[in-house]
């Protein structure tokens, strides 16, 4: 279990968390029980930022609920066990869905399904992900 003795980190406003991460607009953050945030990964939660339980982001992340280059807002969810690659941003009002994989680099600027593999600029659903790769993800986090 990869989660076995997690603990939710300690978030203060605009500070490195222990892992190297960083929050604004902290109450706006819903951590859910098993999330891992990779380090030097950014998290503008204005208008809300939602991560269920067992949600992966990778490092050097980006995810914005408000951009000002476009004033675009809106609240950004990361359902269960869903995991986002290395480098990659999602703007706001995105939704990902259960499970589902977004590749590295990758910008995600609307929703994605749940149970797919999604990369690119902008991110697009590659495919579909099949039972067993489901299965074997559901394994790991109990």
């Amino acid at each position: 279990m990869r989660f076995k003795n997690w603990v939710s980190p300690a978030v203060e406003e605009r500070v490195l968390t222990q892992y190297n991460w960083l929050v604004q607009n902290k109450d706006n953050l819903k951590l859910g029980y098993g999330s891992d945030i990779g380090a030097f990964t950014y998290i503008n939660a204005k208008f809300g930022v939602t991560l269920e339980d067992f949600v992966q982001i990778g490092s050097h992340c980006s995810i914005y609920s408000v951009s000002t280059i476009d004033n675009k807002e809106g609240p950004v969810i990361l359902r269960r066990n869903s995991r986002i690659g290395t480098h990659s941003t999602v703007m706001p009002n995105v939704t990902i869905g259960e499970n589902t994989i977004v590749g590295a680099h990758s910008f995600v600027n609307r929703d994605i399904a749940k149970n797919v593999l999604a990369f690119g600029v902008p991110a697009k659903v590659v495919r579909s992900l099949s039972e067993e790769e489901i299965k074997k993800t559901e394994e790991e986090i109990q």
